[in-house]
């Protein structure tokens, strides 16, 4: 075991975001550059998050790592590349300067988790992607009203990855390249412009569209790739319907590479749309374990929104909400007590659940 003078530990938690505006391609595979600019919305770390852990230590006789308690092999070339380049690290060794092109080169679409709110991934001009960086477009308390709820629709792994499929498009879509060059710079400084002012309806519509054109990108690639199935594409009908029956925009979806949802909508909706979920998509007799997250109080759907719907209920077809909110970007946690790791380098054990 080393001795304490030479043992080091930072753990730090990091967010998970979600695009409003898509980044789907590269015009740089190596150097993770995007085709087009990217514009995403930080999820609240007390509802999801990640803890990472890195120790250093002169007496360690070697780099061993751990995802999710299970040991990995270090040598991996993607591994290698995310280690070069993680947030820990680099505040484990004192890197200074904007970490968002750090993460980049770990993960592309990593680098907007690298702060709180709403932020913007500029795609950058540059050969070298030393512009290709993120930046805060307003912070997490700007729109308090804001919430976000995940769909889960299914936890398994995508039969296309996100890699494999970005570099089919690029190959392949034609829409793809009319998307980035013609559409995305307008559509990010509009998006830019409906958060800065908090317009929701402006922001909900925007979010829709993108989404969609996304997933008509994907569509539009040879061999075609499909991420949404049945319950997606009822999701969709759900949140134009709900929308119609109150005459105004209440509710967005957007579906990254998969066919969970994120819904975005503001405080004073949500318990009426989490209720009409559960009418549509009944849960399991355990439906205490339904909503995760963020408390939503109960409320009745009433008969005329039953109508307006029409939708005959699908028993599980969402396994599970998860409630949240706009949040912050990534924290060091200074208590010795939640690293992960133990002084002789290794996995504390998990406290029994």
């Amino acid at each position: 075991m080393p001795s304490d003078e030479s043992f080091v530990a930072v753990t730090c938690t990091a967010p998970v975001n979600i695009a409003v505006i898509k980044y789907w391609g590269k015009r740089d595979e190596e150097l993770i550059l995007p085709l087009n600019s990217s514009l995403s919305v930080t999820l609240h770390q007390d509802q999801l998050r990640t803890t990472t852990t890195a120790a250093i230590s002169r007496d360690f006789l070697e780099d061993r790592i751990w995802l999710n308690g299970q040991e990995e092999d270090v040598e991996q070339p993607r591994l290698q590349a995310c280690l070069r380049e993680t947030y820990t690290l680099a505040r484990i060794y004192g890197v200074e300067g904007d970490l968002s092109e750090v993460a980049r080169r770990g993960s592309g679409s990593a680098c907007r988790s690298l702060y709180g709110g709403f932020v913007e991934w500029q795609m950058g001009q540059r050969a070298d992607g030393r512009d290709s960086v993120a930046w805060q477009v307003a912070s997490e308390s700007h729109w308090p009203q804001l919430r976000v709820l995940i769909l889960v629709v299914s936890a398994e792994r995508k039969p296309t990855g996100s890699t494999v499929g970005m570099q089919t498009s690029v190959q392949t879509s034609d829409l793809l390249k009319f998307r980035a060059e013609a559409l995305v710079p307008a559509r990010m400084a509009e998006m830019a412009r409906c958060i800065q002012e908090r317009d929701f309806p402006g922001f909900a519509k925007l979010t829709m569209q993108d989404s969609n054109q996304f997933h008509a990108t994907c569509l539009d690639t040879f061999p075609p790739i499909s991420y949404l199935n049945d319950t997606s594409q009822r999701i969709m009908q759900l949140v134009h319907r709900f929308n119609a029956h109150h005459g105004q925009t209440k509710v967005a979806y957007t579906f990254d590479a998969g066919p969970n949802a994120v819904i975005f909508t503001l405080e004073d909706t949500m318990a009426e749309f989490v209720a009409v979920v559960r009418h549509v998509f009944p849960p399991e007799a355990n439906g205490d374990k339904f909503l995760k997250g963020l408390p939503v109080t109960p409320v009745p759907v009433s008969d005329d929104l039953k109508a307006t719907l029409a939708m005959e209920p699908v028993p599980r077809g969402v396994q599970y909400i998860i409630a949240t909110q706009v949040g912050p970007g990534p924290q060091v946690l200074d208590d010795p007590d939640v690293h992960l790791l133990g002084q002789d380098g290794l996995p504390k054990p998990r406290p029994a659940a």
